[in-house]
């Protein structure tokens, strides 16, 4: 399956299906929370914020291509993410874009 943030795949004619998307929330862990809050004082990467965003990238992306898959498309063009607090110490991560069908 192709994935691309592009509006077109270079030398491909395709039929568009539709839109297909992905998501998932993710909450804080209390323990990982303080950790991150205390080196929030002293400056640097929050690395269990990013590793939790990372994951959940890769959740969100497989989720968006087993709903290609659905529809039976080789490819989802214009790939787009988005993010959202759903509740307090919680994050939605959405993946979405156009699923197509190439024309052989």
């Amino acid at each position: 399956m192709i994935i691309t943030t592009t509006e077109q795949i270079p030398g491909h004619e395709y039929e568009i299906l539709g839109i297909v998307s992905g998501n998932t929330v993710r909450a804080k862990h209390l323990g990982k929370d303080i950790m991150s809050g205390l080196k929030s004082v002293v400056g640097g990467e929050l690395q269990e914020y990013t590793d939790m965003l990372s994951d959940a990238r890769r959740e969100s992306i497989n989720r968006m291509i087993n709903d290609a898959k659905r529809l039976e498309a080789d490819a989802v063009v214009n790939v787009r993410f988005a993010t959202s607090q759903t509740t307090a110490g919680a994050a939605e991560l959405l993946a979405y874009g156009t699923a197509v069908k190439l024309v052989r």
